[in-house]
């Protein structure tokens, strides 16, 4: 190394050292330009610029052509971390090849999700691993061990996990609160992230949207108090898209950008990602926060020096001894064999059998019918690679059953819209250089999705073209052309088809048909317009003329109303292909960019009206009805009266090979549900209660009948369980047991074990999921299945003395093949710590550390650490603190409280023993005044809290 050759460029030092000669010779307005997410070069250092950031959900999204995997929640259901880590692998080399060739491509990878699938509603399901957090950690820990590579000091890319902390909504995601008590938020909501973390293969987490317990996820304590206590690896948390300008803008949790921004920094957020690559406001922010003394040059150095160490890891100040950028530059890991082959085999682990009566598998000679909105369709997400390959249901079966042997209906109505005129709505051709979307098939290409401009917009004529009018639910249907182009509106305002599928951030494909007078106006959901027929095309109406079209006012004239013709009822073509087949495979699904994704939750669990119809239409006409969902999410279907019903998450580019290959018995089916699979709408919690506990959610707690449980699945073969024996040494307990294949074909079981606490003091889950492993076993063939289980994944978290405790006695290990499948089951006593009394009498209770509530919620204590408990919505809440010690006896009762209203305090369910209420309201809801009162207790007793009013408890202390 020479002596002008800095320290910083020396690849024998260690990374630490090397990023602190770097800081060293950066100015201030250097690292605060770093703080941007698009972080610019420093020429003088020879430093290059460097962006956070690049979405690889599942594939290298965005980027143009890369091989596609099935969505996340898909490969939550492989319940295999080998095949996931595999996975995780083929992304990242195709992330490294990219980049070889455009350096747009960021090797600071934004994924995976671990936010748990606690409620099937939420639009963002496809993006998660599981409601459950250790099956969630697992997966998410083998994703980003195959993201970051092997290598001792380098990382192929570098993880960030996704969306810290308890974010679960899409509905008013960046100013609702998620209100999680200390046990979920332990147990619970943490658990996915620290596992993972713990594991060492994260560079970083993204904080979410919304706020927690009243305070915004992007000022969390938790990143320091928990996050970054968890490895010795300097973190990187970067800030979700625009949620640094929500703090003032939408949240109004401050009064200007400087003190948010300020806040955020030192709560530990590294990077800003707002306002996409124009950095200069958030710079001018920073150094407005430094001129008003809100921040320090420590605080600024602090985050550059955990952005410095990922891309000191990443290999970028050493090119010549990056082992991953070698490989990269040739080309040769991108869209390679063993990633197609790679997708084929993800997409068919991650088939779900939910049901089989014996119609599956099919036979070779089987004539087939295959019909729904889904069965030619391989759908992509917002999260989505362009695909290089694909192929759909329709395809798959007939590569493996023969054109000859299946029959197709799509099952959508087919229609013409007449005009009042008698005219009929006219798609004009285009040639085949224009219609192509650019780039490969399927491309989601922003420009063809946002609606192209170069194809000539809808006109009217005598005979009209003939549309498929696809109805996907909740009023939103989409508008097909004969040759496959969907409608589609521009920015121009005229309508199109000029889409090859539904998708972008704004769905431009999307409308709704609304009756008015004697017909219906064709409302365009994008824009919120209702449809006009013009002289120079067809076209949305101009923003007043849709508001009177609204409201059935003057505007109304500008819309047109249209007739609505039917051609053909989708029912009637499902029917007439059913009747004449051996098995009808009815396709049905989700669009993942309609009625459920990224800012848009569900309202049911139903699946559309349409789709429910084409469903009973098939089972009428051929009672071998196979059900085939391929979805984003769970539904809640009838299917008492069908022989057979499959889940698949969107498999990605191999998904209809994949889905052929199982109904055929190519390969038997062995994925697993990652989440519960309710069966109706009144089992579902309210979207926005995070209590799993007290809302007994998931399968964790839930005491209902589900429609299928957590870790159902099905085979083509039977397993048997045997020899079980559980013994407790060394700190863990240690499970083996026998599986058998007992069936005539080879296929995977997925083994799981789960624990339930048999008397406990609290309210524990019903069972909990310790362990699982994927075997293959032949016909005949057993292997024995061990697990050694630490005890204090046996503990809880013990909100009466704020940490965990392992509770003694009995606990149920229970082997099987679900959640609710057990086949073995023992009991292991555990020594662990008896409970005692809460020690009030000494140091009081924190209000938010009580053990039952009703009618409250969480908020933020300070605008920077602490929580508090009110009433919702200002009216009346109780908390309980059961088994409280008063010790001798205490005299007197003090509350620290802010707001208005009153606070009464109570034993044992007795009445109130002292009421307490500031004179007046607090200046503000941080401003807490400390009110006092006589009260007498001795001994151990519950203690009763209610809460009259917009008052804020933050803690209840005793004296005397």
């Amino acid at each position: 190394m020479s002596a002008a050759t800095p320290p910083f460029r020396d690849p024998q030092l260690p990374f630490a050292k090397r990023v602190d000669d770097l800081m060293s010779r950066l100015t201030l307005d250097e690292k605060t330009a770093f703080l941007h997410q698009f972080a610019p070069a420093v020429e003088r250092l020879g430093i290059a610029p460097f962006r956070t950031g690049q979405e690889a959900l599942h594939g290298v999204a965005w980027m143009g052509p890369a091989t596609v995997f099935p969505q996340a929640v898909g490969l939550g259901a492989t319940w295999n971390e080998e095949l996931v880590r595999r996975v995780g692998e083929a992304v990242s080399k195709e992330a490294r090849a990219m980049r070889a060739r455009d350096d747009r491509v960021g090797l600071n990878v934004w994924s995976p999700t671990v936010n748990l699938l606690r409620h099937p509603l939420w639009g963002r399901n496809e993006e998660g691993y599981s409601e459950d957090p250790r099956l969630t950690s697992a997966v998410a820990t083998a994703y980003t061990r195959g993201l970051r590579g092997d290598h001792p000091a380098y990382w192929r890319t570098a993880p960030v996990l996704k969306h810290w902390l308890a974010h679960n909504n899409e509905t008013d995601r960046d100013t609702s609160s998620s209100s999680v008590r200390p046990r979920v938020l332990h147990e619970y909501d943490l658990r996915a992230f620290r596992d993972t973390v713990e594991a060492g293969a994260v560079a970083g987490v993204m904080p979410a949207y919304n706020l927690v317990n009243g305070r915004p996820n992007h000022l969390s304590p938790h990143l320091g108090r928990h996050l970054r206590t968890w490895t010795q690896e300097d973190l990187l948390v970067c800030s979700d898209a625009g949620a640094p300008s929500n703090l003032v803008d939408s949240e109004h949790y401050f009064d200007t950008h400087e003190e948010a921004t300020a806040a955020a920094l030192r709560a530990g957020v590294d990077s800003f990602t707002d306002h996409g690559t124009d950095s200069s406001k958030i710079v001018a922010r920073v150094r407005g926060a430094l001129d008003a003394g809100l921040l320090t040059e420590a605080d600024v150095d602090a985050a550059v020096r955990r952005q410095l160490s990922v891309r000191f890891r990443l290999g970028e100040f050493d090119p010549e001894h990056d082992p991953y950028a070698g490989a990269a530059d040739t080309g040769a890991d991108f869209d390679t064999p063993e990633h197609r082959a790679l997708a084929r085999e993800a997409a068919e682990q991650a088939v779900v059998l939910l049901k089989n009566d014996g119609v599956l598998p099919m036979a070779p000679e089987t004539r087939v019918a295959v019909v729904g909105l889904l069965a030619d369709e391989c759908k992509l997400d917002w999260y989505s690679g362009t695909l290089i390959h694909r192929s759909t249901p329709l395809e798959g079966l007939y590569e493996r059953f023969g054109a000859d042997r299946v029959s197709f209906a799509e099952g959508v109505d087919r229609v013409r819209l007449r005009t009042a005129d008698g005219r009929f709505l006219h798609v004009l051709p285009a040639d085949d250089a224009s219609a192509e979307a650019p780039g490969t098939e399927g491309a989601l290409d922003p420009a063809l999705l946002a609606g192209r401009t170069d194809l000539p917009p809808l006109t009217t004529d005598a005979v009209g073209t003939e549309l498929a009018l696809i109805d996907w639910g909740e009023g939103v249907l989409t508008l097909r052309a004969p040759d496959g182009r969907y409608l589609s509106v521009a920015e121009d305002g005229f309508v199109r088809a000029s889409a090859d599928q539904p998708g972008g951030w704004v769905v431009q494909e999307t409308f709704r048909l609304e009756p008015h007078d004697d017909g219906h106006l064709l409302r365009h959901t994008g824009t919120g317009r209702p449809v006009q027929v013009a002289a120079d095309g067809v076209k949305v109406a101009a923003p007043d003329a849709a508001a009177g079209a609204a409201a059935g006012g003057a505007g109304s004239a500008d819309a047109e109303v249209f007739e609505l013709v039917v051609v053909e009822r989708g029912e009637d073509a499902v029917t007439r292909v059913a009747a004449g087949a051996d098995v009808v495979v009815v396709v049905a699904g989700n669009d993942p960019h309609i009625n459920g994704r990224e800012t848009e939750d569900r309202t049911t669990l139903r699946l559309p009206a349409q789709q429910e119809r084409l469903l009973r239409a098939a089972r009428a006409a051929n009672p071998a009805t196979v059900l085939a969902l391929v979805s984003a999410y769970p539904y809640a279907v009838g299917v008492e009266t069908l022989p057979a019903v499959l889940w698949t998450a969107h498999g990605g580019q191999a998904a209809g090979t994949a889905l052929a290959r199982i109904l055929a018995g190519d390969v038997s089916p062995a994925g697993r549900l990652p989440q519960t699979w309710y069966a109706d709408d009144a089992d579902l919690p309210d979207l926005l209660d995070y209590d799993v506990i007290g809302g007994r959610q998931t399968y964790l707690y839930f005491e209902g009948t589900p429609l299928f449980p957590f870790g159902h699945g099905l085979s083509y073969a039977s397993f048997g369980y045997g020899d079980l024996t559980a013994q407790v040494r060394d700190g863990a307990v240690a499970v083996s047991f026998t599986v058998t294949n007992t069936g005539k074909v080879s296929a995977d079981e997925v083994a799981q074990l789960y624990v339930r606490a048999e008397a406990p003091s609290v309210p524990r889950p019903r069972r909990e999921l310790l362990a699982h492993h994927r075997l293959t076993l032949a016909p005949g063939a057993s292997d024995r299945v061990s697990f050694e289980v630490p005890l204090s994944a046996l503990a809880f978290w013990d909100v009466a003395h704020d940490r965990w405790r392992l509770e003694p006695g009995p606990y149920a290990l229970l082997v099987g093949a679900s959640s609710e499948d057990v086949r073995l089951s023992t009991t292991v006593t555990i020594d662990g710590e008896p409970a005692v009394p809460r020690p009030v009498g000494a140091r009081g209770v924190q209000a938010v550390d009580f053990d039952e509530q009703s009618g409250t919620e969480i908020v933020d204590r300070t605008k920077a650490a602490g929580d508090a408990v009110t009433a919702v919505s200002g009216r009346t809440g109780e908390l309980l603190y059961r088994d409280c010690d008063f010790g001798a006896g205490v005299t007197g009762v003090t509350v620290s409280v802010a707001g208005a209203g009153s606070v009464e305090v109570a034993l044992d369910g007795g009445p109130a023993v002292a009421v307490l209420s500031p004179d007046a309201p607090t200046a503000g809801p941080y401003d807490y005044v400390e009110l006092e009162s006589a009260f007498a207790a001795e001994g151990v007793h519950d203690l009763r809290v209610t809460l009259r009013g917009a008052l804020r408890l933050a803690h209840v202390g005793f004296s005397g």
